[in-house]
């Protein structure tokens, strides 16, 4: 049985960061972020690029799955609805696989000061601080585990990922 962890989060949560600790901390791992999906000049968000990059992510996770090599696979993405995660699921091969959903969350507090240092950092433009602000309401909605990131890093949360995937073994 592999493990699929999808675990999603607001821009600047530190998604990418815990999840590639987490790979390294899984043995036979595989990561992808979903935003290597949308690494495109110039960023276009329309009904087109959005359709491929689900799809994009669909084919990469189900050549994962289908892979022996692997037993361990890590996706991040935004995931802010419900409707996003059933749809990525509804297009997978999870038979023999057991499905990790969770999302990481902070404070609007801790999300502005990391937010802050990578705009600060020529990193990310301004306008992302709203913008995911805006988004954190919308995780308390969703079916999955939660892991409040405002005071810790993301060692500490990779560990916590790991323990909520050992509850009912």
């Amino acid at each position: 049985m592999k493990n699929l962890f999808l675990i999603g989060g607001t821009m600047g949560v530190g998604k990418t960061t815990a999840c590639r600790i987490l790979e390294q901390k899984l043995n036979n791992s595989v990561f992808l972020d979903g935003d290597w999906c949308w690494n495109m000049h110039p960023f276009q968000v329309t009904e087109e690029t959005k359709r491929m990059v689900v799809e994009n992510i669909c084919f990469l996770l189900n050549n994962f799955i289908r892979c022996s090599a692997y037993e361990n696979i890590v996706f991040c993405w935004v995931m802010h609805q419900q409707a996003i995660i059933n749809d990525i699921l509804s297009r997978l091969e999870t038979e023999n696989c057991k499905i990790h959903t969770i999302s990481l969350v902070c404070s609007e507090r801790a999300l502005r000061v990391r937010l802050r240092k990578d705009v600060d950092a020529g990193i990310r433009e301004e306008d992302v601080i709203q913008r995911s602000i805006q988004r954190l309401p919308l995780y308390d909605k969703l079916h999955t585990d939660k892991i409040d990131m405002s005071e810790i890093g993301p060692e500490k949360a990779a560990d916590l990922i790991l323990s909520i995937t050992q509850r009912g073994k």
